[in-house]
């Protein structure tokens, strides 16, 4: 094998960041479109009442499988592919720490995807759903009932082992990379932000493979953590799901908020606003995410202490973010801002982030979450925060640093198509479900009264319509990727006729330092 293989060796056997990166980001669009298609089956089976174009058992199993794909297929190796690309750049590092570490690090996620969906297909009759179809939570003793369990553990493992392998890398390239001169509190936002997730991804993430590896000798070893019958407890399986299950919302945000703190500032030619506030509000949430995981569970029949206990610490995890939205509400006030690509995803970011994050205030107070608890209101709050929030970041995120990726500039025509549609189709998706999870819509259930017809179909609409818009986004990266105008070493200067200095060459990367409006 030469220096530098070419081809499928080239890949294969990379231990450069930028290829790891690269492939992190591919990965995570093919199964983008994988939990994009599983949606479409359920947007399709709700489109009205009634059962038309599935079975119950494999609707379960598409809501099942969209949730896991999407949480560990698609926005955390997005994720972790901005980290592969960026971080070296931003702290002036040669590579990552630990570069082989790297590169197992991702091949352990494509036969970690094919064992989570191999069960699909697995027996005589696929329309039956032969896969998991007990929720992406897999709440037990539901889960224990399914016969292919030790598929499903065994991807969970190795999802598991490929982030904590990545969260090392990540921690070791930060702390011990950094530029001279670069210290912790010089570093761009979006280093932060991964320093603290990689933190928060070796903490919990044993802890899911503790849940799963004793949901595996329940059913396999006869030991009874979780089962009734032989003095287990079915809460416990709850309460250690969540024990992981909360971070890892905040897992998925926090990148996403180190990428629009990095877009806001460029586009309103002003630093972003209260820098150290930034870095302790993520350290702040980050820390309250860990002990506030049963709110997910107010309806188990917690004592009222422990509610009470779990509704004021959940509500205080408001404040830290709100400290975020204010200062990135105030890195624009009076800034020059342009309405570029990436910025346009940036402030829509902002706002329906915000709408996810106050639907998650209704969702914190222990007396109404009776009403709301496994209703679409709750859907629609989740989809506002990982799709809202962390996809459109990462699509921000990816028109932001593409130029950069590339040496090609992308379609700007075409990208602003891609953004209004989405954003409006979007909205039209998930908003009407808030209603429909007010009005007393379960979710979860394949068919559904006849009151809740017509903001089925209006969601329904606006997912296909939201599905389609993302293939705009994949023509737009491919042809930017095959060529085309020639991006220059300041790709986003020149709108309005402003320019602002960038150090050259860019020794941490693109808009370390502060941009000057000249």
């Amino acid at each position: 094998m030469s220096d530098h293989p070419t081809g499928i060796k080239r890949w294969l056997f990379t231990t450069n960041h930028k290829d790891i990166g690269t492939m992190y980001l591919w990965f995570s669009f093919t199964m983008l479109f994988i939990g994009g298609a599983f949606a479409m089956v359920i947007r399709a089976e709700l489109f009205e009442p009634g059962m038309q174009v599935v079975n119950p058992n494999f609707f379960n199993m598409m809501t099942t499988l969209h949730g896991l794909v999407m949480v560990f297929g698609a926005i955390m190796p997005a994720m972790v592919g901005f980290a592969n690309w960026q971080v070296p750049l931003m702290i002036g590092a040669p590579d990552m720490a630990l570069p082989r570490m790297n590169n197992w690090s991702f091949w352990i996620l494509p036969f970690a995807g094919i064992m989570l969906l191999a069960p699909m297909f697995i027996g005589d009759n696929f329309a039956a759903g032969q896969g998991p179809a007990f929720g992406w939570t897999f709440y037990e003793p539901l889960s224990g009932q399914y016969d292919k369990l030790a598929f499903f553990i065994f991807a969970v493992h190795l999802l598991g082992f490929s982030s904590i392998m990545g969260s090392i890398n990540i921690i070791a390239t930060i702390l011990n990379m950094r530029a001279p001169g670069m210290t912790l509190m010089k570093m761009p936002l979006f280093v932060w932000t991964w320093l603290i997730t990689a933190f928060l991804l070796i903490a919990v993430m044993p802890v899911l493979a503790g849940a799963v590896t004793m949901m595996l000798t329940d059913k396999y070893f006869g030991t009874s953590f979780f089962n009734a019958a032989g003095g287990g407890d079915p809460v416990l399986f709850q309460h250690v799901f969540w024990f992981f299950g909360h971070p890892e919302v905040y897992i998925m945000i926090l990148p996403a908020f180190g990428i629009v703190s990095q877009i806001i500032p460029t586009f309103a030619r002003k630093p972003l606003f209260g820098y150290a506030s930034m870095v302790y509000a993520t350290a702040a949430i980050a820390f309250l995410s860990f002990i506030v995981w049963a709110h997910h569970m107010f309806t188990v029949g917690m004592p009222a202490a422990g509610e009470l206990y779990f509704m004021y610490a959940t509500v205080m995890i408001a404040v830290p973010t709100a400290v975020k939205v204010f200062n990135w509400t105030a890195t624009m006030w009076k800034g020059s801002m342009t309405f570029e690509t990436p910025m346009l995803w940036a402030i829509a970011f902002v706002f329906l982030f915000t709408i996810g994050g106050f639907t998650g205030l209704m969702l914190g107070v222990a007396p109404v979450d009776f009403q709301y608890h496994d209703t679409y209101f709750v859907v629609a709050h989740f989809h506002y925060v990982l799709v809202t929030g962390a996809l459109f970041a990462i699509i921000g995120g990816v028109y932001y640093w593409l130029p950069k990726w590339t040496g090609n500039m992308y379609s700007v025509t075409l990208s602003k198509w891609h953004f209004w549609i989405s954003a409006i189709s979007v909205n039209v998706l998930f908003f009407p479900q808030h209603f429909l999870g007010l009005a007393g819509m379960p979710r979860r259930i394949p068919d559904y009264a006849l009151q809740f017809a017509e903001f089925n179909k209006i969601s329904s609409i606006g997912a296909f319509v939201f599905g389609a818009s993302q293939l705009i986004f994949l023509y737009v990266i491919i042809k930017c990727i095959k060529g085309g105008e020639k991006a220059t070493d300041r790709v986003w200067e020149g709108a309005q006729g402003l320019e602002w200095e960038v150090p050259s060459p860019a020794p941490y990367h693109t808009f370390a330092t502060p941009p000057e409006v000249k």
